[in-house]
């Protein structure tokens, strides 16, 4: 046994991790957060420091979608997101990690966006689709990308 659980280990980690994020849209415009610059502060697996990017994150354990979207949408934002749907699904793969994402809106929520962890996403503004701020976290435009182009999924 002793052997089998650091082996054990090395397999879990290379297994492909479970992202959502959200676009929540008001008039025409989606709500983007500015990553901190400094990596470790950015707490991003996929290395997003100082790119904008959607309210999102990593599922839990026993967690569906639609409830992790809305879990991480208030905790980062504040705001609470109703009736999220499904619009994307990406795969994100960098050099140390992997992650399936899940891209969703919502159009309906409550609340005004406020930097609920400034340490990680240090602001949050409102962007026109078709003005999007530069740099963009990979996944995040991939879900603009496909909402734009209508199409669920990419692997670009």
């Amino acid at each position: 046994m002793k052997i089998l659980l650091p082996a054990l280990r090395y397999v879990m980690k290379k297994m492909p991790g479970v992202g959502v994020a959200v676009m929540v849209v008001r008039e025409g415009k989606v709500l983007l957060g500015k990553r901190h610059e400094d990596p470790v502060k950015a707490d991003s697996a996929l290395h997003g420091e100082g790119t904008w990017t959607l309210p999102g994150g990593k599922l839990d354990f026993h967690e569906k979608p639609a409830e992790g979207v809305i879990r991480e949408c208030s905790e980062e934002t504040g705001i609470l997101i109703k009736d999220p749907e499904l619009i994307s699904v990406g795969n994100e793969m960098v050099h140390d990690n992997h992650f399936v994402t899940l891209g969703f809106i919502a159009k309906e929520f409550e609340g005004e966006p406020k930097a609920m962890e400034p340490d990680e996403i240090t602001e949050w503004r409102w962007f026109p689709l078709t003005e999007l701020p530069k740099p963009m976290f990979p996944p995040a435009e991939k879900i603009i990308k496909n909402y734009i182009e209508n199409k669920i999924y990419s692997d670009e």
